[in-house]
C-alpha cells in the first residue's frame, strides 16, 4: 500500500513537470526547420535533471542511465516541429492557455502531449538497473514535413532498435498500420492559343480527362485495418496569368495513401496503364507500414484494455525500418485545427499507460 502511494506521488510530479514543459514548448516557435530553440530547451530540461542528451541537428535524444549494448533497446520518439497556425485562430496559437480541463496552444495536440508524455515515460524508467530492455527517447525534428533531416538522419545515430513507440494523438488507442503516403507531381501538354479563336489545344481539357480518372478509380485490394487505397487531386494551375490565352501545361497534384496491400511501384504501373499525363513521384520513402497484432507491445496494450485500428495518417513510423506502435495522446481529429488543444486529463492518462504498457514487457531481472 505504501508502496503504490508512493508511486502515484511520483506520477503526480512526472505530470507537473510535463505540463510545464509542454506549455514551455507551446510559447516557442518550432515550425519544420525552424526547431533550433525547441530542440535547446528539451536539451537544458534533461541537463537539468543530470541526463546526459545528444543532438543531432535539432533532434534531441537520451539513454537509461543503465544502457547496455548487449541488451535490446525500445525507442519512445515524438516530433516537436509542428506547422503553422492557420488563419482561423481566435486564440493566441503561442500562448499555452488552460481553460475547462484543457491546454490549448499550436502543437499542444499534434504531437506536443504525447511528446511529453514519453518524456516522463522515459524519466519513470531512466534509474532502473534491473530493466531488460534498454530505453531511449528521442524528439525529432521535421516530422510534419516528412524531412530527411528529422528521424530519418538520426536513426543511424541510435544504434540497433528492437521495436519502438511512435508518439502522435491517437486517444491511446493503438494505431496497429498506417497508411502510406505518395505524392504525384502530374502534366499535361497542349498548344497555346488565343482564347477568342479557334486556336490551341487546351491543355487542361487534357487534365480534366486523368483529374476524373484519378477521382473515379477504386483498386481492388481493400485491407481490413487501412481500407481501400485513395486518391485525391489537391492542387491545379497552368503557366497563364492572362485570361484569353488557351493554356498549353496544366500541372496537378495527386496525393495517394496506400494500404499495405500495395507497394508504390504496383500502383505506378496501374496508374500508367491508365491516364495520359505525365507523372513523377516526390519520394518513395513514406511506405505503409504495420505491426503484429502477436507483438509483445501490442498485446500489451490490448491486455490494458486499448482498441486498435489502422490509420489514415502518415508519421514518422513510415520511416522506420522495425516494428512500431503509433500510440499517444490527444486526438488526431484536432491536429492542424484553429484553436488547438488536448486536455490535461489526456496527458495524465497516457503517461499512466505507457508506463503500464511498457512495465509488462521490461520484466525485472532477479
Amino acid at each position: 500500500m505504501q508502496e503504490q502511494v508512493l508511486q502515484n506521488k511520483t506520477q503526480e510530479g512526472l505530470y507537473q513537470n510535463t505540463i510545464s514543459l509542454l506549455c514551455q514548448l507551446i510559447e516557442t516557435t518550432s515550425f519544420s526547420k525552424e526547431e533550433q530553440v525547441t530542440a535547446f530547451i528539451l536539451e537544458e530540461y534533461f541537463k537539468e535533471r543530470n541526463i546526459p542528451a545528444k543532438r543531432y541537428l535539432n533532434n534531441v535524444w537520451v539513454k537509461n542511465k543503465f544502457y547496455d549494448q548487449n541488451k535490446p533497446t525500445i525507442l519512445l520518439n515524438s516530433h516537436h516541429d509542428t506547422v503553422k497556425p492557420n488563419k482561423g485562430y481566435t486564440l493566441d496559437p503561442f500562448s499555452a492557455t488552460q481553460k475547462d480541463g484543457k491546454l490549448f496552444g499550436l502543437g499542444s495536440n499534434d504531437a506536443g502531449g504525447a511528446l511529453v508524455s514519453l518524456i516522463a515515460t522515459f524519466l519513470h524508467f531512466y534509474e532502473r538497473p534491473d530493466l531488460n530492455y534498454n530505453i531511449i527517447f528521442a524528439a525529432s525534428a521535421e516530422e510534419e514535413i516528412s524531412g530527411a533531416n528529422g528521424i530519418e538522419a538520426l536513426l543511424p545515430h541510435l544504434g540497433k532498435i528492437e521495436f519502438g513507440i511512435v508518439g502522435e494523438p491517437t486517444l491511446m488507442n493503438l494505431a496497429v498500420a498506417e497508411k502510406g503516403l505518395m505524392v504525384l507531381d502530374c502534366n499535361n501538354y497542349g498548344t497555346a492559343g488565343h482564347a477568342a479563336r479557334e486556336e490551341g489545344d487546351n491543355a487542361i481539357y487534357h487534365s480534366l480527362k486523368d483529374i476524373d480518372w484519378f477521382k473515379n478509380y477504386k483498386f481492388k485490394k481493400v485491407s481490413p485495418l487501412l481500407g481501400p487505397v485513395k486518391m485525391s487531386v489537391t492542387s491545379i494551375e497552368t503557366e497563364n496569368k492572362a485570361h484569353n490565352m488557351v493554356p498549353s501545361q496544366c500541372k496537378f497534384v495527386v496525393d495517394i495513401r496506400i494500404n499495405e496491400l500495395y507497394t508504390f511501384e504496383e500502383i505506378l504501373s496501374e496508374i500508367k496503364q491508365h491516364v495520359t499525363c505525365e507523372f513523377k513521384p516526390r519520394s518513395l520513402r513514406m511506405r505503409s507500414s504495420s505491426i503484429s497484432l502477436e507483438h509483445p507491445l501490442v498485446k500489451s496494450g490490448l491486455k490494458l484494455g486499448r482498441s486498435y485500428y489502422g490509420s489514415p495518417t502518415t508519421s514518422d513510423k513510415a520511416l522506420m525500418n522495425f516494428p512500431t506502435l503509433k500510440i499517444g495522446p490527444g486526438d488526431s481529429a484536432r491536429s492542424h485545427t484553429a484553436d488547438e488543444f488536448i486536455y490535461l486529463n489526456e496527458i495524465e492518462e497516457g503517461i499512466e499507460l505507457y508506463i503500464k504498457m511498457i512495465e509488462q514487457i521490461v520484466k525485472i531481472t532477479n
